[in-house]
């Protein structure tokens, strides 16, 4: 059952088209993450979920209920949805335990049933001991944790994160990733999870939907973005690697082409119905080997970046130039700035536009 439907939902702001025409169903229970550069209009897709923004053409349904289309917008409040913003939206003159019971005391519960499923939320996010707290004494996980808790508390089928890690450093947002992951598995809501970094999204969502220019590019599990991307602009922002212009000279039924790439052919896969002619091809890192000289194709190294046991080699092909090709080597392997390497295509993707 669909918990989420959005059907050609449009927003401008004056002459900026925020959002053309967006559509997206989202399963009971699933994790999709809006993933996108800044401007590209997911903010305003998340805003128009929660009620902020009224659409101009479109509609939005949760579950069989319709929150807005032309004739109707249901105000945030009677949405029953959770909500995580990128500043955590605390009130600071309230405790910890009454930023979490706000919403429920507004519900007019009794003190008792908000009390117990305060203590009830704070024990889940592993807060038990800061209900007495203000949110000017809490780091910043603690303070995400919190509106994370107040979202359990109210019991929210329907929760939306607003770049939630945005502020964190590198490795709290990493623990983060582990809590939402487990917030998700208590309060068994669906998650809209808006996010600008494509690892958070890549490695937390069940399905990741690319935004550019206030349009929907391709929505798909992690995998499929990225070994299939379905067009350049989702190629060139999901994923290291790079787009090359070459020619598919053969299709084969399996699933795969030959292409003219570099100065020689080589199979790669493709979608069904490829012809031949003119193409981009996505190379990711995984998808090239350094080789003996007379087996593949001349490539200038251009930098080196040291990641551990790994590195990180960009080389430019002396046939493309222009061209930047990332792969992964052992960091033993001598591969100088510089230097003269030759790589091979061991896979690859034509991109079906």
């Amino acid at each position: 059952m669909a918990a989420l439907t959005i059907e050609g939902v449009a927003k401008r702001f004056g002459a900026v088209a925020a959002l053309d025409d967006v559509s997206l169903t989202v399963a009971d229970g699933e994790f999709v993450a809006v993933l996108g550069p800044s401007g590209c209009g997911k903010s305003t897709l998340l805003r128009v979920i929660a009620g902020f923004e009224r659409p101009e053409r479109g509609s939005v349904s949760f579950g069989e209920r319709i929150v807005s289309n032309g004739a109707l917008h249901v105000a945030p409040e009677d949405r029953q949805i959770g909500m995580v913003f990128q500043s955590y939206a605390l009130w600071p003159h309230m405790t910890v335990a009454e930023n979490i019971g706000y919403p429920l005391r507004v519900r007019k519960l009794a003190a008792r049933d908000v009390g117990r499923e305060v203590d009830a939320a704070l024990a889940a996010v592993g807060l038990t001991g800061y209900a007495e707290r203000r949110p000017a004494q809490l780091s910043g996980g603690q303070r995400q944790r919190v509106a994370l808790a107040r979202c359990l508390a109210m019991k929210a089928r329907i929760v939306l994160l607003d770049e939630p890690l945005a502020n964190l450093d590198v490795h709290l947002r990493a623990r983060m990733l582990a809590e939402i992951a487990a917030f998700r598995e208590l309060s068994k809501a669906t998650l809209i999870y808006v996010t600008h970094d494509q690892a958070e999204a890549l490695g937390v969502a069940d399905r990741v939907a690319v935004m550019s220019g206030g349009r929907i590019r391709q929505v798909a599990p992690p995998a499929a973005l990225y070994r299939t991307p379905q067009d350049g602009v989702v190629s060139r922002f999901v994923g290291p690697g790079a787009v090359a212009r070459g020619q598919v000279t053969q299709t084969f039924a399996n699933g795969h082409s030959t292409v003219a790439l570099f100065g020689r052919e080589w199979e790669v896969r493709s979608a069904p119905g490829q012809t031949a002619g003119d193409v981009e091809v996505c190379i990711r890192p995984e998808d090239l080997a350094i080789v003996g000289e007379g087996r593949g194709f001349a490539a200038r190294v251009a930098r080196v970046l040291y990641q551990g046991g790994r590195s990180v080699v960009e080389a430019s092909p002396a046939a493309d130039p222009e061209t930047t090709l990332s792969l992964s080597v052992d960091s033993g392997t001598a591969t100088g700035i510089g230097r003269t390497v030759h790589l091979a295509l061991v896979d690859g993707w034509v991109i079906p536009e």
